[in-house]
């Protein structure tokens, strides 16, 4: 009898595991908010920043996400930087950890513009089922002016995803 109960609980539990729901899949949405800068990031046109970057997106299949982007960047020296993009994320193993790809249109507000192509790594950290820290490291590859506006940096961001 014992052996009947544990097998039927042990069934019930694999079951419930089986169709529980994975935080990257089909159809949740998004929403992010990120700071950047503050001296951890570099490119040859600043010496302090800061930047704000808030994010949208959907999982449009499981693990991969489409992502659109604005943010502002304030620079102590230089110009300040408005930047609007799309990038694509693809999360592995369901563990948090992921890498993406996109661009970035820059304008600053001595009218400069430039397409900026960028590559970045993350991991969401969750804080409970929905709610996430994440921590990604990026670099911004010019095209207009490679040696001075090509950069990396560090980004810290509050993610939620809901259905």
């Amino acid at each position: 009898m014992k052996k009947t109960i544990l097998t039927l609980l042990c069934g019930l539990f694999i079951s419930a595991a089986a169709n529980a729901q994975t935080p990257f899949e089909k159809g949740k949405f998004y929403a992010s908010t990120a700071l950047s800068g503050l001296n951890l990031s570099y490119d040859k046109t600043n010496d302090w920043n800061i930047g704000l970057t808030a994010k949208g997106g959907c999982l449009f299949e499981d693990n991969w996400m489409v992502l659109g982007q604005a943010g502002y960047d304030y620079h102590e020296v230089g110009p300040n930087r408005f930047t609007v993009g799309a990038a694509l994320r693809y999360y592995i193993e369901q563990n948090g950890l992921y890498l993406g790809l996109g661009g970035n249109y820059v304008h600053d507000n001595h009218n400069y513009d430039d397409f900026l192509p960028t590559a970045h790594l993350g991991y969401a950290f969750f804080l409970n089922r929905t709610v996430t820290i994440e921590p990604e490291i990026y670099y911004n590859q010019s095209l207009k002016n490679h040696s001075d506006y090509s950069g990396f940096g560090i980004r810290i961001g509050f993610g939620i995803y809901f259905e």
